[in-house]
């Protein structure tokens, strides 16, 4: 409070204590009309006993003073933070910065299988996975796997994005990753070999999942066309049951696939990372070009 308020305040409050201590006797007299006076009295009071000066109305607005006061002090100084209840609050993303990558490439093999919706990867992955003993994972299946999983954090958010034929955020998408491989790496002594499908989606994906869990050997691209895979998958729709195996879902992941999947295939190729297969061949025919350009790899050659 300011000084002259405190003055103010002082005076008003001690004149109204005056006014309760005893007064000496007063004279009175009567006026012309015949109305009574006291003396020392210039008028009639026209509320006799009011009191003309309260002190209530004083101390509130001093408490709401000191308040203001204090507020602001405590802005000034960010012990007091308004809150923002226009602002919605998002989930936060797991996979924590790290500063080298978790797994060795020497002892982590990771292949990356790209193509796009119906280019027959999972069909080629399950015979590389009978033949040399890697272990398949589908970022797809993941991503469905974790939606449907009892207090998932991010269920419904994984949800919508399938739904609509977008990308996952690849926060949730590599640390699931991530997550699959700690596990099949913690049972095998530390080495593994992982096919993963599907994955990356987009550029930033590749580079996040080599920075924080492991760089890959190679990328396996199997090339088909647009009105190839459409006739696949609207026939796998018949019977598989996902939601995404629909005219309109399998020409919007297309697209995504061609806008931002095509430029992580096209990066690896520059960097000599790709064994590019022609997929609108009998699976029996895929799989021989498959074996074929990956047996560099697979030996140590390359």
């Amino acid at each position: 409070m300011s000084r002259p308020m405190c003055r103010l305040f002082t005076q008003r409050l001690g004149a109204s204590s005056a006014r309760l201590s005893p007064t000496p006797p007063r004279t009175f007299f009567r006026s012309p009309a015949g109305r009574r006076f006291a003396s020392g009295e210039s008028g009639p009071n026209p509320n006799p006993g009011q009191n003309p000066f309260k002190v209530w109305p004083f101390v509130a607005i001093t408490l709401v003073g000191t308040g203001s006061y204090i507020l602001m002090a405590r802005s000034r100084d960010g012990s007091y933070v308004t809150p923002d209840i226009t602002t919605p609050q998002t989930p936060r993303l797991p996979a924590p910065k790290q500063d080298t990558p978790r797994f060795s490439p020497t002892n982590v093999t990771v292949v990356f299988v790209l193509g796009g919706p119906g280019a027959g990867k999972g069909t080629q992955c399950a015979k590389l996975v009978d033949e040399y003993n890697f272990t398949h994972l589908s970022a797809g299946d993941l991503l469905r796997a974790e939606q449907e999983r009892p207090g998932s954090e991010f269920g419904e958010l994984i949800k919508d994005y399938i739904r609509d034929g977008k990308i996952v955020p690849m926060e949730v998408t590599v640390q699931l990753l991530e997550n699959a491989m700690a596990e099949v790496v913690d049972k095998s002594g530390g080495k593994g070999k992982f096919l993963i499908d599907g994955f990356p989606r987009k550029m930033d994906q590749a580079e996040k999942f080599e920075e924080s869990v492991v760089k890959a050997a190679f990328v396996l691209f199997f090339d088909a066309p647009e009105d190839v895979m459409m006739e696949r998958l609207v026939k796998r729709g018949e019977t598989s049951g996902r939601a995404d195996d629909n005219v309109e879902s399998i020409r919007k992941r297309f697209r995504v696939f061609v806008e931002t999947s095509m430029p992580v295939v096209e990066r690896f190729e520059k960097e000599g990372r790709v064994v590019r297969v022609k997929a609108t061949q009998k699976p029996e025919k895929v799989y021989e070009d498959v074996k074929r350009g990956i047996q560099p790899w697979i030996e140590g050659k390359r």
